[in-house]
Formats: structure tokens, sequence, C-alpha cells
């Protein structure tokens, strides 16, 4: 893993299928998925935190006692991975110290054409999703679509992908933030100002 081994093992496995046509490079589908980190709640602690903070007998008690204490990740982080975040992918799940795990499939045959993890963060699904096109893109022979699930219905992934000729095909978000949706409403309420307007004048 120091030495990008398994990185490059992927992408060779990558390019040998796209040589010998297994990849339909036409049609694909982008999710993301937390992977949990190897770090506990209790090491989730403030940021620079003073020598004063800790407990005489440095043992188990040396963990803070977060209970009834709102946490963030500007104000925390775990002391045994600096890099994990904490975080939920939606509101009937609990938060925790996770990475998030992309993969972008090719939808003929099934095969991963693409896969990343980042931090994870309320944008980075759909960020790492616009990365990842971008580099198949430019290796396809014909404009590519890809599916996604309504995560991805906004409307700055939307305008990503067919700035980048690739055709999006989102669930739409029922949501506030939802792209599809807004869009939709507003083409509806168009159409009855239009019909008001033409039933005032007959």
């Amino acid at each position: 893993m120091a030495h990008d081994v398994i990185v490059s093992l992927f992408n060779e496995t990558v390019e040998t299928a796209r040589v010998r046509a297994y990849l339909s490079g036409e049609h694909f589908s982008v999710d993301g998925t937390l992977i949990q980190a190897w770090a506990g709640h209790k090491s989730f602690v403030r940021k620079a935190k003073s020598d004063d903070d800790t407990p005489p007998d440095g043992g188990a008690d040396s963990h803070e006692n977060w209970h009834g204490e709102k946490r963030s990740n500007d104000t925390h982080e775990s002391s045994t991975d600096s890099q994990t975040r904490l975080f939920r992918k939606s509101r009937g799940t609990g938060a925790m110290l996770c990475y998030m795990g992309h993969l972008l499939t090719d939808n003929r045959h099934g095969l991963v054409a693409n896969a990343r993890v980042t931090q994870a963060n309320g944008t980075a699904e759909r960020d790492t999703a616009a990365e990842m096109l971008a580099d198949t893109a430019q290796f396809a022979r014909t404009p590519i679509k890809v599916g996604a699930d309504k995560n991805y219905d906004t409307a700055g992934f939307v305008a990503t992908c067919r700035a980048r000729g690739v055709t999006p095909h989102v669930a739409q978000n029922d949501g506030p933030r939802g792209w599809l949706g807004h869009r939709r409403s507003h083409h509806a309420l168009a159409r009855l100002r239009d019909q008001s307007a033409q039933a005032q004048i007959y």
C-alpha cells in the first residue's frame, strides 16, 4: 500500500478489460459508501488540548467525557486517526468515524472502472463522482451516461456532468435540495400560468 502497488494493479486490470472490450464505455453507475475507520468514539476529542486536560493516571479515563457535549469535525478530531471524520449518511443512522468509498461501475459487464477513497463530508460523493467521470470520459469513444441515486440530484453535479459531455440519469430528490423536482415544479407552474392566461383570453 505504501508503494501504490494495489492502485497500479487495479489500473492495469481496468486497462486490460478495456483492451479486451470488457468495458462498454457507454453507461455507468456511480455510488458512495461509508467505510468505518479504525478509531473509537472515545478517541474523538477536542483539538489542541492542553496537558491540564489529561488525568494524572493517563489511563482509560484520559478520554474526555463527551456525553451531552456537541461535537463536530471543526472542533474535534480522533486522537488515533486524525484523517477520519465524524459523519452520518442519513437521518435514520448514527454518526460514526469513517471515510467514504466511491465506485464507478460499467453497467453492461458489472466491472468496477474506477474506485477512490476520500474523507467523508456532504459533497464528497458528488465531487469525487465528477472527477471519476472526467477520467473516464477522456477515454470514451462515445458520449457516456451515468446513473446515480437521489444524493446526486443537485444543480452543480448535473451541470458538471453536462459540461464534460456526460449525460446524467439521477433519481429525483423530493427534498428542498433536489434539483430535478425544483426544475419540474418550475416548468409545471409555467405551464399553469400559460393555461390560465389562455383561459382568460377565451
